[in-house]
């Protein structure tokens, strides 16, 4: 099974989520229909990027290091209120 590592942007706040899943179309469906309550306030959200991995583990070490605070600044410059069309 494949598993995600993900980041989104809010168009409301301009603020980055990162987060992991195996099902990421479901998953960015529910934080847009706010289900996701640590996003529920802020939708709409827009896929930035995603990278696939072979295993859980490997999504959520991905997750952690993205989350680190220079990581997640290093993200916000370079989408620079830039987002992709998927």
């Amino acid at each position: 099974m494949n598993y995600y590592t993900y980041v989104l942007r809010s168009f409301k706040n301009n603020d980055i989520y990162i987060g992991s899943t195996a099902n990421l179309n479901k998953r960015v469906r529910l934080h847009n229909l706010g289900k996701v309550k640590s996003t529920k306030g802020y939708r709409p959200w827009h896929l930035l990027e995603y990278k696939k991995f072979d295993s859980r583990s490997e999504a959520l070490k991905y997750e952690k290091f993205l989350k680190l605070h220079q990581q997640k600044e290093i993200l916000k410059k370079k989408y620079n209120g830039r987002v992709a069309k998927w």
